[in-house]
């Protein structure tokens, strides 16, 4: 009798997806794991517990978003959900606000599972870009683990992806040398936030998906599911969606961006890479300094 109810409501729904003016939305909820980060702070004995608390709640901001995904049977947009924040108080963390931006916020993400592509508009040190690629061919395994999310049967699929440079999401802090001293009394001898983190060059996703939902769909720019991807595991970040509403009344308008220069994820990793690496030895050789303008 439950498959039978199951088999009817995959009938309705894919009747309802069919529609020509079909479209439906999904809120997903962004959380990034900063223990790394904390565990660090917590052994800097330059770094006050007023300074650690402004740091966390900064932190806080960046590394915890929520998102809209509004889709239909072929394209998407997904983007962060946008907030009134109150003006921030000092400095804050070092390349924090700059940093907020590489952190899977930021920008409209218009994917198109027709043609394969996707095109992000991204904004970095004052200069706008306009990202343009190929959608990544994620080769997915399909697993036998279920669970239910949001009243949806889903079902698990895993796949590994490199990680993009400039998404800091996946950073994490070097290891310390037991052996090397570091006086924090010479500034000479201090490094720089950039040079104590690292990256690992490929990650295993975990996708949970409902074919209750047979769109080719998901947050970011994942894709290629038999069902809409209502979780996804990503290294040290997890989204997960909160709400989904089928055939909305209120449409929105689904379409790429326009404004600014445009490149491949590849020249814009190359650029972000660049750039943070000149700021590191500017910050090496002042001990601080301001952030470089991207000229052209």
């Amino acid at each position: 009798m439950k498959k039978l109810i199951l088999t009817f409501a995959l009938i309705t729904t894919v009747i309802q997806i069919n529609a020509q003016e079909f479209q439906g939305m999904a809120v997903y909820e962004s959380k990034t794991s900063t223990s790394d980060f904390k565990n660090r702070m917590q052994g800097n004995k330059d770094i006050t517990p007023e300074m650690q608390k402004n740091m966390e709640e900064g932190m806080k901001k960046m590394f915890e978003k929520t998102f809209i995904l509004n889709f239909d049977k072929s394209a998407s947009i997904y983007k962060e959900e946008e907030k009134l924040d109150a003006p921030t108080q000092g400095g804050g963390f070092g390349g924090m606000r700059m940093m907020s931006s590489m952190m899977g916020g930021g920008g409209t993400f218009y994917k198109n599972v027709k043609s394969k592509s996707y095109t992000v508009d991204k904004e970095f040190m004052g200069k706008e870009f306009l990202v343009k690629d190929s959608l990544p061919n994620l080769k997915w395994k399909m697993e036998t683990e279920t669970k239910v999310i949001g009243g949806y049967n889903c079902f698990k699929a895993t796949a590994v992806r490199p990680v993009s440079k400039s998404d800091f999401r996946n950073f994490r802090p070097k290891k310390e040398e037991k052996t090397e001293v570091v006086k924090t009394d010479d500034k000479e001898k201090k490094t720089s936030f950039m040079s104590e983190i690292e990256m690992p060059k490929e990650v295993t996703i975990t996708a949970w998906y409902t074919p209750e939902i047979p769109v080719n769909q998901g947050p970011e720019s994942y894709w290629g599911l038999p069902g809409l991807i209502l979780e996804v595991n990503d290294g040290k970040t997890t989204v997960l969606c909160s709400k989904v509403v089928l055939n909305i009344k209120d449409k929105a308008e689904i379409k790429e961006a326009t404004k600014g220069k445009v490149v491949s994820q590849k020249e814009y990793d190359d650029i972000v890479v660049k750039k943070m690496e000149e700021m590191r030895e500017m910050r090496e050789r002042n001990g601080g300094g301001m952030p470089m303008r991207i000229g052209g």
